[in-house]
């Protein structure tokens, strides 16, 4: 069952950038505030950024003022430009809606590393 499609990690040098989308179903997308999530090795799954559906943003601090979290309502589409990237962004990125519900996609993998 659809539900998120994430896209466009990789392997960065600190402080470059990269951009994540995630493709959402629109039953789960419409109406929703949207997240992005990461998880480290060893670490639990935590929410980094969220969007309500009129654009309204909140980041935790480890991200305010590097990360930016957008979306496009037509195209149920949530997108995380990630800037000034450090190591400890290491992690497997996620969307979800916020809270989340129990349906994860298979995330994508971003490595900050010289």
């Amino acid at each position: 069952q659809f539900q998120f499609v994430e896209s466009g990690g990789g392997l960065v040098q600190p402080g470059g950038s990269l951009r994540l989308s995630c493709a959402a179903s629109r039953s789960i997308f419409s109406g929703a505030i949207m997240g992005w999530y990461r998880q480290a090795p060893g670490n639990q799954r935590d929410m980094i950024a969220f969007i309500t559906r009129a654009g309204e943003t909140s980041y935790v601090d480890s991200v305010k003022g590097r990360f930016t979290i957008s979306r496009n309502n037509a195209n149920y589409t949530v997108f995380l430009q990630m800037d000034t990237l450090k190591p400890e962004d290491t992690a497997v990125y996620y969307c979800n809606t916020y809270p989340r519900n129990k349906f994860w996609g298979q995330g994508t993998q971003v490595t900050v590393s010289s």
